[in-house]
């Protein structure tokens, strides 16, 4: 599984305005809304469902925020670098700036779980990370993520 499977152009945020994690939220949720032809609403209340089973902010200034909803043909991912960092409530207590939103079919299973470390695993790379934090548009944010997928494959 490639980002790029996961990941359109269009999903890629260069600068994402939010003085929240609730707000961070919403603001993905738009967006994934518009990727995947389902409501704001339903991805907003699925991902703060998944919020209160514990946080997505995995440490290092990232999170993976992610649910699975009916609808869906396949997974998908929107990434976004928040303008400034936000508390998100992570596990090392590190603000937040470097989202990786990813929605699943119900019936997603084992291919949730795979996009899940798959990003992860590309996110835990602290050259890429950098690359990501440097990045000013969405066309070379695009490029970090899809091409560092060539060196990372799962």
């Amino acid at each position: 599984m490639r980002i790029g499977d996961l990941l359109s152009s269009a999903a890629v945020v260069p600068v994402l305005r939010a003085t929240s994690k609730k707000q961070a939220l919403q603001e993905l949720a738009r967006l994934a809304a518009a990727e995947t032809g389902l409501t704001e609403r339903a991805v907003f209340d699925v991902l703060l469902e998944r919020e209160r089973l514990g946080t997505t902010g995995v440490g290092r200034g990232i999170a993976i925020p992610h649910g699975k909803l009916p609808g869906l043909d396949r997974i998908y991912g929107v990434f976004a670098k928040l303008e400034r960092p936000i508390d998100y409530d992570s596990i090392d207590g590190q603000k937040v700036d470097l989202i990786f939103l990813l929605l699943a079919p119900e019936s997603a299973g084992a291919d949730h779980l795979k996009a899940l470390a798959r990003v992860s695993r590309l996110l835990r790379d602290n050259a890429v990370c950098d690359k990501l934090r440097a990045a000013k548009d969405a066309h070379t944010l695009y490029g970090i993520l899809t091409a560092e997928a060539a060196s990372h494959a799962a």
